[in-house]
C-alpha cells in the first residue's frame, strides 16, 4: 500500500511540477482542467448517476472549463462570482453538515449533480486564475491546506479529545476532533506569519504576493490572520462535506483513479472551497 502511494505521488508530482513552474500559466490549467473532469465523473458515481451519466458529467465539466477558458474568463476578476460562491460555501456547507449524513439522500438527485458540478467548475477556475496571479500566489492557497490538514492530524494525535469531549463531527468523520481543527488553524496562522516575514525580507512585488501577503499589504496583519483562520475553517468544511457524500453513498474513496490514495475528489475536497474563497478575500481587497 505505502509503495503505491508513493509511485503514484511520483507520477503525479512528475506532471503537476513541470506544469506549474512552465512560464504560462496554460500548462497546469490543463492538468486542472482533466483533474477537475475526472472527479466530476467521480461525483456523479458517488450520487447514483450511472455510469453513462457520470461519464457525461465529466465531459461536461471538462467542456464548461474550456469554454470560460476559451471566452477569457482566467484573467477577470469576477468580485461577484467569487462573493456569491464564498457565500454558497459558507451558508450551503453550514446546512449539509448541520442535517448530516441522512440530509444527503434527501436532495433530489438532480440537485446534488448540479451542486458538486457547478462547485468543481468554480474550483477550477479559481485555480486556473490563481496560477495566472502568480507561481507564489497559487502556492501560498495550496500549502495552507496542506499545512491545515498536516498540523490538524498531529495536533488531533497528540491531544485527542483532551480539551473538548466531543468529537467535531462524529457521525460524518469520526476521526477529526475540535483540537486537530485547532491545530491546523494554529498551523495555518504559522505558515502566512512565516510567508509573509519571508517575501518581506526578498522585497517581492506587491503584485506576486501569496494569499497572505496580499491580504497583509492592503488591510493589515489582523486581517490577514483572520482570513487564514476562515480559509483553514472551510477548508475543514470540504473535507467534511466529501465525507459527508462518500458515508451517504457508502464508499471508503471517491474511486480508484489514484492507487494508493483513492480518488481525484479524496485529494481536492479542502481546496474546493478554499481557492474560491481566497479569489473572493484577495478580490474584494483590491
Amino acid at each position: 500500500m505505502l509503495k503505491q502511494r508513493v509511485i503514484t505521488a511520483l507520477a503525479l508530482l512528475a506532471i503537476l511540477l513541470p506544469a506549474l513552474f512552465y512560464p504560462s500559466a496554460w500548462p497546469f490549467a490543463t492538468v486542472a482542467l482533466v483533474l477537475i473532469a475526472a472527479a466530476a465523473w467521480e461525483w456523479g458515481r458517488l450520487n447514483a448517476a450511472g455510469p453513462m451519466r457520470s461519464g457525461l458529467m465529466g465531459v461536461a465539466c471538462g467542456l464548461a472549463c474550456g469554454l470560460a477558458w476559451y471566452a477569457g474568463w482566467l484573467t477577470q476578476p469576477f468580485p461577484w462570482l467569487w462573493g456569491l460562491t464564498g457565500a454558497a460555501w459558507v451558508l450551503g456547507g453550514s446546512y449539509l453538515l448541520a442535517t448530516g449524513v441522512p440530509g444527503w439522500p434527501k436532495l433530489p438527485e438532480p440537485a446534488r449533480w448540479v451542486i458538486g458540478w457547478v462547485a468543481l467548475c468554480l474550483a477550477w477556475l479559481a485555480v486556473a486564475q490563481a496560477r495566472v496571479i502568480g507561481i507564489n500566489f497559487l502556492l501560498s492557497a495550496l500549502v495552507l491546506v496542506w499545512v491545515a490538514d498536516i498540523a490538524a492530524y498531529f495536533a488531533g494525535k497528540a491531544f485527542g479529545t483532551r480539551f473538548f469531549r466531543r468529537k467535531l463531527a462524529p457521525s460524518i468523520s469520526p476521526g477529526k476532533s475540535w483540537e486537530g481543527a485547532l491545530g491546523g488553524m494554529l498551523g495555518v496562522l504559522i505558515l502566512g506569519v512565516v510567508w509573509t516575514q519571508v517575501e518581506a525580507a526578498f522585497g517581492v512585488a506587491p503584485a506576486e504576493r501569496s494569499v497572505y501577503g496580499q491580504l497583509a499589504a492592503r488591510h493589515g496583519f489582523a486581517v490577514m490572520l483572520a482570513g487564514l483562520v476562515f480559509l483553514s475553517a472551510m477548508s475543514v468544511v470540504g473535507d467534511l462535506v466529501e465525507s459527508l457524500v462518500k458515508r451517504s453513498a457508502g464508499v471508503k474513496d471517491s474511486s480508484a483513479l489514484l492507487p494508493g490514495h483513492g480518488g481525484v475528489l479524496d485529494r481536492i475536497d479542502a481546496l474546493l472551497p478554499v481557492l474560491p474563497l481566497a479569489m473572493m478575500l484577495v478580490n474584494y481587497s483590491r
